[in-house]
C-alpha cells in the first residue's frame, strides 16, 4: 500500500471515528432499531436461514437486537472471533450467550469455536465498515480481517456492510487487497450495488 493511500485511509477513519463518538445515546438507540428493521427485511428478501453478523461496539450502528431476534426466529447466526494471525474464527450465536472482549476491545461470543471455513455455509454476510463508497467499495478499520476473509472465499454469498447514513460516500481510498461489498445497510435504507461491485 502506498503511503499516500495509507495516509488518506488513516485520516478518513479518524474523522469517521470522531463523528461516531459524538452521537447521542438517543441517536444510537434509533440507529439500532433502524438497522434491525433493515436487516430483518434483508434476511427475508434472501430467504436466509444462516447468516454471519458481528456484535457492534458502542459506537457502531447497533446489531445486538438484530442478532437476538434472528436467533429467536431460528436463524443460524455466526459471529466472528478475531485471531492473532489475521483470520476469523466463528461461533454460533445463542440466546443470552456470554460476550467477552476480544482482540482490539471488540465484543465477541464465548461459545464453541468454529474455524474459518464455517463461513462457507452461510446465505448472507453482514459485516462492519467505517464507510462504503457509492460503487460498493468498503473502507474497513484497517486490520484487514474482512478483506482477507472475503478475498479467500471461493463461493461468496451476498455481503452487506453496516454503516450510518452519512458514511455512504462518493469515494473511499482503496488498495489492491480491498474488497467491495454487494450492498450497504444503514438505519434508514438498504442499498444494493451493481453486480460488478462484487
Amino acid at each position: 500500500m502506498s503511503d499516500e493511500i495509507a495516509d488518506a485511509k488513516r485520516a478518513l477513519r479518524a474523522e469517521l471515528r470522531e463523528r461516531r463518538q459524538q452521537l447521542s445515546e438517543r441517536a444510537r438507540d434509533a440507529a439500532a432499531a433502524g438497522v434491525r428493521a433493515q436487516l430483518d427485511a434483508l434476511v427475508a428478501q434472501f430467504g436466509a436461514r444462516s447468516v454471519s453478523c458481528f456484535l457492534s461496539t458502542p459506537t457502531e450502528p447497533g446489531t445486538h437486537e438484530f442478532v437476538e431476534a434472528a436467533v429467536e426466529r431460528g436463524i443460524r447466526v455466526l459471529l466472528p472471533i478475531t485471531r492473532t494471525d489475521g483470520l476469523l474464527d466463528w461461533a454460533v450465536a445463542t440466546g443470552g450467550a456470554d460476550i467477552a472482549e476480544g482482540l482490539f476491545g471488540i465484543p465477541e461470543p464465548t461459545g464453541d469455536v468454529l474455524g474459518p471455513i464455517a463461513l462457507d455455509d452461510v446465505d448472507l454476510l453482514i459485516i462492519p465498515a467505517a464507510a462504503v463508497a457509492r460503487d460498493g467499495m468498503r473502507l474497513g478499520w484497517g486490520r484487514g480481517y474482512f478483506d482477507k476473509t472475503l478475498g479467500s472465499m471461493e463461493h461468496c454469498p451476498p455481503v452487506y456492510a453496516v454503516v450510518f447514513d452519512s458514511e455512504i460516500l462518493d469515494d473511499v481510498p482503496r488498495d489492491l487487497h480491498d474488497q467491495p461489498v454487494t450492498g450497504v445497510v444503514t438505519p434508514t435504507q438498504t442499498r444494493t450495488f451493481a453486480p460488478a461491485a462484487r
